[in-house]
C-alpha cells in the first residue's frame, strides 16, 4: 500500500491513500518522514520511499511549470 504524507497533527500523521486521508499514530510512521513524502506500508510501519518521492516531486514541478509557462 502506498500513501502520501499530508501533514502532522499532534500524535498523528495524516496520510492520503487512494484519495482518502487516514490519521495514523506517529509510532507507525518511520523516523524522518516529512510532509509530501511518498510512503509505503511494510506490514508494520509506513516508510518513506525516496525514489517515488523524487518522481512525484518532479511530476508536480512539471505540472506547475506548465501552468505558469507563458
Amino acid at each position: 500500500m502506498v500513501g502520501i504524507i499530508e501533514g502532522f497533527e499532534g500524535e498523528y500523521c495524516i496520510i492520503e491513500v487512494d484519495g482518502q486521508t487516514r490519521d495514523v499514530p506517529r509510532e507507525l510512521v518511520g523516523a524522518g518522514v516529512k510532509t509530501g513524502d511518498v510512503v509505503e506500508w511494510d506490514g508494520a510501519r509506513w516508510n518513506a520511499n525516496a525514489e517515488k518521492t523524487k518522481q512525484r516531486s518532479e511530476y508536480v514541478k512539471s505540472l506547475m511549470d506548465d501552468v505558469w509557462d507563458d
